[in-house]
Parts: structure tokens; C-alpha cells; sequence
């Protein structure tokens, strides 16, 4: 039987796991994917409280370069106001990522924060939780009641990814639940390989029940 990667190196057409699975039996296989163009902008996001900054902050200490997007929307006057209801600030995103296209593409860099994925990067890699984990996590942090329920009704649907899928061509998602930070990192530094496993992720159908 042919080997995943031999079977890639004959069909170089093939660039997404989709159709990967769709043409061969290697449905549960590591694979190894070179992408059409080299990766320069990479999405790092996430709902609030999944480890987008513990990963991070590991990355940049393993070599990687890393962009707050927060800090970097501060630091540059892209916040525009702040949301009473929510709790959170306003950022002028169409700014921002004109930034981001002016000064950060000509080295390979990772965009950290929960609105990355909506910027013109090449990918995005959405870190994911269990939302009943997620919950405790932001109970924790000290968060509003409201503000908790609106993020884990979010991690539930999807939101993110769903986002994400509307703006940038190829999505990943990391299943950080049960992994340790270092862990997490791996497995980011792994995409940007080219090497991932398709992550079996739907919240809905477990927690349905907790949007109402």
C-alpha cells in the first residue's frame, strides 16, 4: 500500500486534508503538506481563556516571531472605544490590518489574539477548549456571568472558526483541552510544517443543552 507522503509526492494538486481523505483510505494518518506559497502571516486565535498566550509566549521563547495584537492595537491608537455590554474594547480592524500588510510580512510571523483570524493572513490556527473546561477558566479569571455564558456559547457554535473560514483559505484547529502548553506549541509548530492531524471537534452536539 502506498505511503501517505509517497501518495502525496505523486499528486502535488493535493494542498487541504479534505481532499486528502477523499482520495485515499488515510483517514486517521499524520500527513505532510507543502503549501502552494511560503506561509508568511499566521492567525493564532481562539475564544478568551483556550491558551492563546501561554502558547505564544512559548513559541516566541522556541524562535518563532510573535505580534500581540492587542498590545499592537494599543500601541498604535486602532482602538476606537470599548463596549459597555461586553466588557471589551472596540478595535478598528480594517486599520490594523493595514498595519499588519505594511510592516509585517517580510518574515514569517504569528498574530496573537481573538480577532487575528479576521486579518489578511495566509493562515489561521483557532485554538479550541471544552466549553464546560472553558467555563471554569474564565470563572477563574474572574469574569462576568454574562460575559462567561456569551464565550462558551461562542466556543459551542464555533463562532471563531466559522469567522475564520470566511476570510482565510486554511483553517486549523488545536484541541487544547486535555494538552499542556508546550504541547500546544508543538502542535502549531507542526501545521506551519506542513504535518497536522484532523482534529474531530463539534461541542454542539454534547453541549446544545447549555445555549438555552
Amino acid at each position: 500500500m502506498t505511503e501517505p507522503g509517497d501518495y502525496l509526492a505523486e499528486n502535488p494538486d493535493i494542498r487541504c486534508f479534505e481532499e486528502f481523505i477523499k482520495s485515499t483510505p488515510y483517514q486517521k494518518e499524520y500527513i505532510s503538506v507543502v503549501f502552494d506559497e511560503e506561509v508568511m502571516l499566521i492567525s493564532l486565535s481562539g475564544t478568551p481563556g483556550v491558551g492563546k498566550t501561554t502558547a505564544s509566549l512559548i513559541l516566541k521563547k522556541r524562535g518563532h516571531k510573535i505580534v500581540d495584537l492587542n498590545q499592537l492595537a494599543e500601541e498604535n491608537e486602532f482602538v476606537v472605544g470599548f463596549d459597555d455590554k461586553r466588557g471589551s474594547k472596540i478595535i478598528d480592524v480594517e486599520r490594523l490590518d493595514d498595519f499588519i500588510c505594511e510592516h509585517f510580512t517580510k518574515e514569517k510571523t504569528i498574530i496573537e489574539g481573538h480577532l487575528s483570524h479576521l486579518l489578511s493572513v495566509d493562515i489561521a490556527i483557532i485554538l479550541r477548549c471544552d466549553p464546560i473546561v472553558l467555563e471554569e477558566r474564565l470563572k477563574r479569571k474572574g469574569w462576568p456571568e454574562a460575559k462567561i455564558k456569551e464565550n462558551v456559547g461562542a466556543e459551542i457554535l464555533d463562532v471563531i472558526k466559522v469567522e475564520a473560514f470566511e476570510v482565510v483559505d486554511k483553517v486549523y484547529e488545536i484541541d487544547t483541552t486535555s494538552k499542556t502548553p508546550l504541547e500546544v506549541a508543538k502542535v502549531c509548530e507542526n501545521i506551519l510544517e506542513g504535518i497536522y492531524e484532523e482534529p474531530k471537534i463539534n461541542w454542539l452536539d454534547k453541549y446544545e443543552h447549555l445555549l438555552f
